[in-house]
């Protein structure tokens, strides 16, 4: 059995971003689906934001890609809460990776889609869909900008509203999806599902010690993040 889980997202991003065609084939399926636009080429890019000036947020994004229209879509899979207000975050990483277009002596109208796609393992808007896209709208949900023209987008998928009574044979793309990266990590198999398919035939490609050294990796990471928020509490405290 693999000791794959694919809400670490030192794990997502392995999977979905190394640079082999297994995993090409399995990042163009996930984006397919849960975009819901066919996806024939992408390219996995620096996830690092760089600095245009000293004092700006050097955030280091968990997998940024772009298809073959330029479109930019930055990938994350949040596994837990934290301190740090995620909708504003997202909002900012949005924000940012919009704004890095090379514009200089181009018009306004020649600037390319931005996706920020956020996979939760939580419940976080309140409504009954897993699936929410949020692009600019008024108190009235009037759209700033015409539909076909709306470039900048957050696509949020609760994965923890996956209706798990659901027979597989009832579930869609999305939900079967969800449910092989809540479920992958116990050995659980989809069969007869091509999109799926090339996720599985991914995970497969990975060794145990190679899982064993992303849950290491991802181990060291996450309780860097919890020392660095018990500083900024300290530092904030000291403030006040």
């Amino acid at each position: 059995m693999r000791s794959a889980n694919l809400l670490n997202d030192f794990a997502f991003k392995y999977v979905f971003g190394e640079d082999c065609k297994e995993a090409n084939d399995a990042l163009k399926s996930l984006l397919t689906v849960f975009l819901e636009r066919k996806v024939n080429h992408v390219v996995v890019k620096n996830s690092e934001m760089v600095k245009d000036f000293s004092k700006m947020k050097n955030p280091r994004l968990d997998l940024l890609v772009e298809f073959d229209d330029c479109t930019t879509v930055d990938l994350e899979m949040q596994l837990r809460q934290t301190k740090n207000n995620l909708p504003i975050r997202f909002s900012y990483y949005l924000a940012r990776l919009h704004g890095s277009q090379q514009l200089e002596g181009k018009y306004y109208g020649e600037l390319k889609e931005t996706i920020v796609l956020v996979f939760f393992n939580v419940n976080w808007i309140d409504n009954d869909r897993m699936c929410n896209t949020f692009t600019l709208r008024n108190e009235d949900g009037l759209s700033f900008v015409k539909e076909t023209e709306d470039r900048m987008k957050i696509c949020t998928i609760e994965m923890a509203k996956l209706d798990v009574e659901k027979s597989l044979e009832e579930m869609n793309e999305q939900e079967k999806m969800i449910y092989y990266f809540l479920n992958c990590h116990k050995g659980v198999m989809i069969e007869s599902d091509g999109m799926i398919q090339m996720l599985e035939k991914r995970v497969e490609t990975i060794s145990d010690d190679g899982w064993k050294k992303i849950i290491e990796d991802f181990r060291k990471l996450h309780e860097n993040e919890e020392r660095m928020e018990r500083q900024l509490e300290l530092e904030e405290a000291q403030k006040k």
